[in-house]
């Protein structure tokens, strides 16, 4: 089993500010600077998320606080408007919310934030009950690993499994999240699948391969 956090329960923050529908405009902003964040879940019932309100969606009210836009920006701006003229949350928020489940792996989670522009994503379950939420502060925490950690699980996850009997051992050398591999090897079509299983390790920052083929060197007599 990896050493190194793989899905988004093992990095997601599990206390979580989220508000109601009916949570007033000012009450959302004063809930986001006190717990420095960008975006809160908007939840009902029990706690199932309906929707997130993001900074993206109160700064219409800003942007057209003093302005009368002319039919075509009305028309071109439809949704923004009606979020200047916005009163609650359940007015304000994105929805259906784009969420993320928590044994979602970590690279899928990155996929949605790039893909859908995001920079938090509350985790619910199968229910759409929350349960805690990631940002992209959180999956970049795997590149707080150390390097003998990164090393022992590539020497364990990879080198061992690709390379059970080498002609040399292989070495390992991990500096600032950079892996090297060294050694001779029977076999050098296994390099390309090498570097890419080694790159899959999180915390790794780039691969250098310089794994060669040949027999072993013997002692002359």
């Amino acid at each position: 089993m990896h050493g190194s956090p793989h899905i988004v329960s093992d990095v997601m923050t599990h206390t979580v500010v989220a508000v109601g529908r009916d949570a007033p405009f000012k009450d959302v902003v004063q809930l986001m600077g006190q717990w420095k964040v960008s975006a809160l879940p908007v939840l009902e019932g029990e706690g199932r998320v309906v929707g997130v309100v993001s900074e993206a969606d109160m700064l219409p009210k800003e942007e057209f606080r003093d302005s009368d836009p002319d039919r075509f920006t009305q028309l071109r701006r439809l949704s923004d408007l009606a979020k200047a003229g916005a009163l609650t949350a359940g007015e304000l928020m994105s929805a259906p919310a784009v969420t993320v489940h928590p044994d979602a792996t970590l690279a899928e989670a990155a996929r949605i934030m790039a893909q859908r522009r995001v920079k938090r994503l509350p985790v619910v379950n199968d229910e759409g009950m929350l349960e805690g939420v990631v940002s992209r502060g959180d999956l970049l925490k795997v590149f707080l690993r150390t390097d003998d950690d990164i090393a022992e699980e590539i020497r364990r996850e990879v080198v061992s499994v690709l390379f059970p009997a080498p002609v040399e051992p292989i070495g390992v050398q991990v500096a600032d999240g950079v892996v090297t591999l060294s050694g001779r090897i029977r076999d050098t079509s296994l390099v390309p699948v090498a570097a890419r299983l080694v790159r899959a390790v999180e915390g790794v920052v780039d691969v250098e391969c310089h794994l060669t083929t040949g027999s072993a060197l013997t002692e002359p007599r």
